[in-house]
């Protein structure tokens, strides 16, 4: 799940996140308290603002970033299971939605079977089916138009692959491989058990169920691509309007029925986001509670968050968490970018790692230096690796003698690279256009052209910014992101973030001489239900792909959330890493 600050505006953390996380101003992490759930109402707008010009995503196959999946989820999408709407480690648990059930596992986990509830619609007033579920499964199989959202249908299900590795099936536009695909995903006859037939045993099946990429979509309603502007709800509120750069207005859903709905409550009437205000404006907003009723998506400038958790009189509007993930650069290796060891290698030692901490608010506020893409609160899938972080050549500050000295070897050994890096092409960096990533850059600019780059930086829209990272053919050497596992198994973070078409590969390292031989110990890794064996195994790639300086520093991340004084039962989820949503009421 990709970190949606890291874009400036994608995954999901274990329960134990949560006994780990900090409070700032006394307000301790876990939320609403009995009292103030028993103060929710129903009632008025509840306003969202932030500097992104749009959402990543609103179709449910394409959303792949946590704070986005947790709102959509929340307001406009059902799926078959969900993230129980409470705040601490309970929260991270799995309750039915639009089945009965959190899924029914048979065959050694190779088959799993989830029975719709009766009575569930659309926006339109027709029956939620089964046909619908396995309809928008099937979507995530046209990879040339659904793009960027999480892959798991495409490697747990039982449908064998082209040699060059895609799926045999592509998808409900083209139709090639339906067969293969209805023999995989079935309906029965009522219409209301769905079944899932997978290629090897995974017993966390239904976690992955809980994303919309595995939630319904009527067929007779799809547009394609342009799904995204305005998805049909199945959730308590429905897209009044979409206007990119301006506002969404979700208004209520009169063919919800709460009846049928055990996870949301739908206190507000309407929600109402505010897409593209200038960052100062919002934290002026927020500062001075000039909107009572609004909750700020994007968190505060680190200047005026300081200042916030400094001063008593916002006690009760903030809190300060240690997040889901871990905030990294992807250092594009393929042709013509970062193809060389040695030149990713130099930046990653040239990195000024401590000012960009400082930058963005410190320890208290930002996060602490890590060794590894999958962070401690894994437990079993966590270890420190050795080398990069842990090398007696890195300092926190940047090592430009060192990394010079890199570049030097790079000349002989990869001499194109090395040319392009230091020459007049240069080294491109992908950054959110946003103020604070505006100073960042000039942080960066100094210590790695100490190091003998040439740097440029390529400012994206806050909205656009995956969509643009995530195409190879867009991306520039490195990109800013931000990862956390989608459940407690680290099968979702080393396979999304290094195996191509895992879902968020921004290391372009497919066509990497020792890729190969590193994808096939990833696919084998999936299949294992010996969980010691595969956390082992986690370890081990982990180490691999820090050796490959795949990604730059690793940042174990935390995040403020702050809202207006008339917003009620806030507390943090700990799956999406986020605002409690269901839980957000108007008082």
């Amino acid at each position: 799940m990709s970190d949606k600050n890291m874009a400036g505006t994608r995954r999901r953390i274990i329960a134990t996140a949560a006994a780990a996380a900090l409070a700032a101003g006394g307000l301790l992490v876990g939320g609403a308290t009995g009292a103030s759930a028993a103060a929710a109402k129903s009632g008025g707008t509840l306003y969202m603002v932030t500097h992104n010009g749009q959402f990543a995503h609103a179709d449910p196959q394409r959303n792949y970033t946590g704070q986005d999946i947790a709102f959509f989820n929340t307001y406009v999408y059902r799926n078959l299971v969900v993230y129980k709407p409470a705040a601490g480690p309970s929260g991270s648990g799995l309750v039915a939605d639009l089945a009965t059930n959190t899924g029914v596992p048979s065959n050694n986990a190779k088959t799993w079977k989830f029975t719709l509830r009766p009575g569930v619609k659309w926006e339109d007033g027709s029956a939620i089916t089964c046909a619908d579920v396995k309809y928008g499964v099937s979507r995530t199989y046209a990879t040339d138009v659904i793009t960027d959202g999480p892959a798991y249908a495409l490697s747990m299900l039982n449908i064998p692959n082209n040699k060059d590795g895609s799926s045999q099936y592509a998808g409900p536009y083209k139709k090639t491989g339906q067969a293969l695909f209805d023999k995989a995903v079935t309906c029965s006859k009522d219409n209301r058990t769905i079944t899932f037939n997978l290629g090897h045993s995974v017993a966390d099946f239904n976690y992955a169920a809980s994303y919309p990429a595995f939630g319904p979509v009527k067929a007779s309603k799809d547009t394609g691509d342009k799904y995204d502007l305005k998805p049909m709800a199945s959730g308590p509120y429905k897209i009044a309007k979409y206007t990119i750069n301006g506002e969404m207005d979700l208004v209520r859903n009169p063919n919800w029925s709460k009846a049928t709905d055990i996870v949301r409550p739908a206190y507000p009437d309407n929600v109402t986001v505010r897409f593209g205000l200038d960052s100062n404006v919002i934290d002026q907003i927020m500062l001075t509670d000039s909107i009572p009723n609004t909750v700020n998506l994007d968190g505060l400038q680190p200047v005026n968050n300081q200042k916030f958790f400094a001063e008593a009189q916002y006690s009760a509007r903030r809190m300060n968490v240690n997040d889901p993930y871990v905030r990294y650069y992807g250092l594009n290796s393929s042709p013509g970018h970062l193809d060389c060891l040695l030149v990713r290698k130099a930046f990653f030692f040239a990195w000024d790692t401590q000012a960009l901490i400082d930058l963005s608010g410190g320890s208290q506020f930002y996060g602490a230096i890590g060794d590894n893409p999958i962070k401690p609160v894994l437990g079993l899938d966590y270890a420190p690796t050795t080398g990069n972080t842990h090398d007696s050549n890195f300092k926190a500050a940047g090592n430009p003698t060192y990394a010079k000295s890199l570049l030097d070897q790079a000349k002989t050994v990869c001499p194109a690279t090395y040319a392009k890096v230091t020459g007049d092409v240069g080294l491109s960096i992908d950054l959110p256009n946003n103020a604070t990533q505006q100073k960042a850059s000039v942080l960066m600019k100094a210590a790695l052209s100490q190091a003998g780059f040439n740097v440029k930086f390529n400012f994206i829209p806050g909205g656009q910014y995956y969509p643009t990272v995530q195409d190879i053919t867009k991306q520039g050497d490195a990109s800013r992101a931000g990862w956390g596992a989608d459940w407690a198994n680290a099968s979702t973070v080393i396979p999304p973030l290094y195996l191509k078409d895992g879902g968020f590969d921004l290391s372009g390292n497919w066509l990497d001489p020792v890729y190969a031989g590193f994808a096939a110990k990833v696919t084998a890794a999936l299949a294992m239900t010996d969980r010691p064996k595969q956390a082992a195994e986690w370890k081990s790639l982990a180490q691999f792909a820090m050796d490959q300086y795949w990604i730059s520093v690793p940042i174990f991340t935390k995040q403020q959330l702050d809202w207006g004084s008339k917003v009620g039962g806030v507390a943090f989820w700990d799956p999406q890493g986020t605002f409690l949503f269901p839980a957000l009421y108007v008082k």
